[in-house]
């Protein structure tokens, strides 16, 4: 196996995606470091995670952390109709964990020291020898390898593939978390030990456990759900990106920005077509917010000494909840082609990029038909195995 000690490996963003990978290039001998645009560490908004094998590999592998204290399960994956009634209900066991929960298990591992706040990076160059990174700070570093791993708006897929251009699906994701204690006895029992789910007409919702800021305890953790509406592009949508402050967003609204009104809508709507339960846990949410589900695919991973990983690369809709697996996944594979590479970081990325994009393209075929069966065509259908989650194949 090839070590690559004395050689720098810089990776752009420092989120779930670029901190696994950063691990992982570092324990094969690069001197890695971690440019993050943000300017303090990443807050997750309490957002949550389904686990595949493939996020949690790092710490099944190769972390000291025990996988259980950040996580929690459900046994049973539930339909609900709009009266709390059991449609569909079947034994199939999930793990789930918060954003911030596991990002923070990650930046630990990884450590402060080489993890750098508040830098943009603006451009690239590169030479046989090794990759010069432009910050828009006036900041210039240069390495053997560069990872970008700096998400759906990612700078380096527009450079590296042009013609990569964001979708918008027709419908956004309604995001938040409630805590679990404060539900009422009936909604506590419905959801218990469930994901679970309810279908109505052009819309679904997802709902589950997740840990909460102090733990994964009864009392610590939190529900929650994304709720799949269908928004028109056009005005309709640029209009409910606009934030209380004025700022129009492209991706997203942060919790505690989106405008009063579309809040009062979606509480009053969520009471009118889910049941008690479900209704309760949304309607209850402090600060909800708005994620528009958009599909991006490079057909390009590789350019000589620079990769895009995750959603850099691919970013596809959360049907199959293989988002951060298939950023962990791309981490894995690379750092297997560099071991196998004898020392040649280019022929290692061309190697590692193929099966990459076959993995990118059929995950995105798979989560775009789902998503379309749900808000469009109304053929979503409660237990057919074809809508599992999973980043290789449904339930997989």
């Amino acid at each position: 196996m090839t070590s690559y000690s004395g050689a720098r490996a810089i990776v752009i963003g420092g989120s779930i995606g670029g901190l696994t990978t950063a691990l992982l290039l570092r324990d094969i001998g690069f001197d890695v470091t971690i440019f993050e645009r943000t300017p303090t560490v990443l807050d997750g908004r309490g957002s949550g995670i389904v686990l595949q094998p493939d996020t949690l590999r790092w710490f099944t592998e190769r972390s000291t952390k025990n996988p259980a204290q950040l996580s929690t399960s459900t046994r049973w994956v539930q339909y609900l109709d709009q009266h709390d009634q059991i449609v569909h209900r079947e034994e199939r066991t999930w793990s789930y964990t918060a954003w911030g929960t596991f990002y923070r298990a990650l930046l630990d591992d990884f450590g402060l020291d080489r993890y750098v706040l508040g830098e943009f990076a603006a451009g690239f160059d590169q030479d046989e020898n090794g990759v010069d990174v432009r910050f828009v700070s006036g900041r210039r570093e240069r390495a053997e390898l560069v990872v970008f791993a700096d998400g759906i708006s990612s700078m380096a897929r527009s450079r590296i593939d042009p013609s990569a251009t964001m979708t918008y699906s027709g419908y956004v994701g309604w995001r938040g978390t409630v805590p679990e204690h404060t539900l009422s006895a009936h909604a506590r029992q419905t959801l218990r030990d469930a994901i679970s789910y309810t279908v109505v007409p052009n819309s679904h919702i997802t709902m589950y456990p997740i840990p909460g800021e102090n733990g994964v305890g009864a009392d610590d953790r939190l529900m929650n759900y994304v709720w799949y509406r269908n928004v028109p592009a056009g005005p309709e949508l640029t209009e409910m990106l606009v934030d209380k402050r004025g700022f129009a967003g492209a991706v997203s609204v942060h919790p505690g920005q989106v405008q009063d009104r579309y809040v009062a809508e979606m509480r009053a709507e969520a009471a009118r077509v889910f049941g008690p339960a479900i209704a309760e846990a949304v309607t209850s949410t402090a600060t909800p917010y708005v994620q528009v589900v958009q599909d991006v695919r490079s057909g390009k991973m590789a350019d000589g000494r620079v990769a895009l990983i995750g959603d850099a690369a691919c970013g596809a809709r959360p049907h199959a909840a293989a988002g951060t697996a298939k950023a962990a996944a791309d981490g894995w594979a690379l750092h297997d082609a560099l071991q196998q590479a004898d020392g040649d970081i280019a022929a290692a990325l061309r190697k590692w990029e193929p099966a990459q994009l076959a993995l990118s393209a059929a995950l995105l075929e798979r989560v775009v038909d789902m998503g379309e069966r749900a808000q469009f065509r109304g053929t979503w259908t409660p237990g057919d195995p074809s809508l599992r989650f999973g980043l290789y194949a449904p339930g997989r």
